[in-house]
C-alpha cells in the first residue's frame, strides 16, 4: 500500500442540495451519538450486572461491539464529506474505512450465527445447556469466531495492496473490497473469486446454521406441550431470526445492486448504507426491549439517576 499512499480519492457524491447541507449533517451527527448511546448502553447493562453473565448475553455482548465498529467506520467520515461538501479522501483512509465495513458485514452474520447456535443448545438440550455452553466452551467459540472474521477480512484486504492503483475515483459514497479493486487496472481475478469466495461462505454458512438450528427449535416447541416454553422459546428466537432476515436479504440485495451499478447506482447506494445504518440502530433496541431482563437492568439504572437527582 505504500506506493498508493499517497494518493488522494474521489468518493461519489451523494448529491445533496446546498439548502439541505446543514440539516443533514445534524441528522447525520444525531444518528451516530445515538447509535453510541444505545449501544453503550447495552454494553455497559450486560457489563456491570453481574446476573447478565451467562453465554446468551455474554455472546449478545458481542453484537454492540461490532455495531459501533461499524457505525464509526461510516458517520465520521460521512458527515464531514457533508458539512465540507468536500467528497475526496486519502488512500490510507479510504483502505481503513474498507478494513472496518468488512469487519462490522462478516462480524454481523457471524455473531448471529453462533447466537443462533446457543439458541438452539438452549431450548433443544435445556438439561445439558450449562454442561455444553460452559465458560471455557464459550470463550474458545468467541476467540475462535472473531480470529475467522479478523482472517477472512484482512487476507481480502490484502489482497488489494498488491497492487498500484490507476484511477482515483471510488464509485460508491463509502470505499469497500469492490470499490478499491476497480481503481486497479492489473489483472485482479484472484481478488474476485476470494471476495465471492467470502461472500458465499458467510452467507452460506450462517443460512444452513439458522435454517438447522431454526428447525430443530420448531419441532422441539411442537413437541412440547407447555404453553410458557412455547411463548418463551418464540419470544428469544423471533428478535434474533428479525435481525438475522433483514442482514440477510440486505447483504444478498447489496451484491446484485453491485452487479448492476451502471444502471442502477442509487439502488446500489441505498443498499449499501442502509446495511451500515439500520442493524446499529435496531439491534440495541430490539435486544433492549425485547430482552426482558436487559430491559428491566436499564429501567432500574434510570430510575435511580432520577431519584439521585431529586
Amino acid at each position: 500500500m505504500d506506493t498508493n499512499s499517497t494518493y488522494m480519492l474521489t468518493l461519489e457524491s451523494l448529491a445533496i442540495a446546498p439548502s439541505c447541507v446543514y440539516p443533514a449533517f445534524i441528522f447525520g451527527t444525531l444518528t451516530y451519538c445515538f447509535i453510541v448511546f444505545c449501544n453503550m448502553t447495552v454494553l455497559a447493562t450486560i457489563a456491570l450486572d453481574r446476573k447478565l453473565h451467562k453465554p446468551m448475553f455474554i455472546l449478545l455482548f458481542n453484537l454492540p461491539i461490532n455495531d459501533l465498529i461499524g457505525a464509526t467506520a461510516l458517520f465520521p467520515q460521512l458527515v464531514m464529506s457533508i458539512l465540507t461538501q468536500n467528497s475526496s479522501i486519502s488512500y490510507p483512509a479510504c483502505f481503513i474505512q474498507a478494513l472496518l465495513i468488512h469487519l462490522y458485514g462478516v462480524g454481523s452474520l457471524t455473531i448471529l450465527t453462533v447466537m443462533a447456535y446457543d439458541r438452539y443448545i438452549a431450548i433443544c438440550c435445556p438439561l445439558r445447556y450449562n454442561c455444553i455452553m460452559s465458560h471455557n466452551y464459550l470463550i474458545k467459540i468467541i476467540i475462535v469466531m472473531w480470529l475467522l472474521i479478523i482472517s477472512l477480512v484482512v487476507v481480502l484486504l490484502s489482497l488489494v495492496t498488491r497492487f498500484k492503483i490507476c484511477r482515483t475515483t471510488i464509485v460508491a459514497p463509502i470505499c469497500n473490497n469492490p470499490s478499491l479493486v476497480k481503481l486497479i487496472c492489473d489483472d485482479t481475478r484472484i481478488n474476485n473469486y476470494y471476495g465471492l469466495f467470502v461472500t458465499a461462505f458467510v452467507q452460506g454458512m450462517s443460512l444452513i446454521v439458522v435454517i438447522f438450528t431454526y428447525i430443530q427449535i420448531l419441532f422441539a416447541c411442537v413437541m412440547n406441550k407447555s404453553s410458557d416454553a412455547k411463548s418463551k422459546a418464540i419470544q428469544t428466537c423471533g428478535t434474533h431470526l428479525v435481525v438475522f432476515l433483514f442482514l440477510e436479504f440486505n447483504s444478498c440485495f447489496s451484491v446484485l445492486a453491485l452487479r448492476f451499478e451502471d444502471k442502477y447506482p442509487s439502488l446500489r447506494n441505498a443498499f449499501g448504507l442502509s446495511i451500515m445504518v439500520f442493524p446499529p440502530i435496531l439491534n440495541p433496541l430490539l435486544y433492549g426491549l425485547k430482552t426482558k431482563e436487559i430491559r428491566q437492568n436499564v429501567l432500574q439504572f434510570y430510575k435511580r439517576k432520577v431519584s439521585s437527582g431529586k
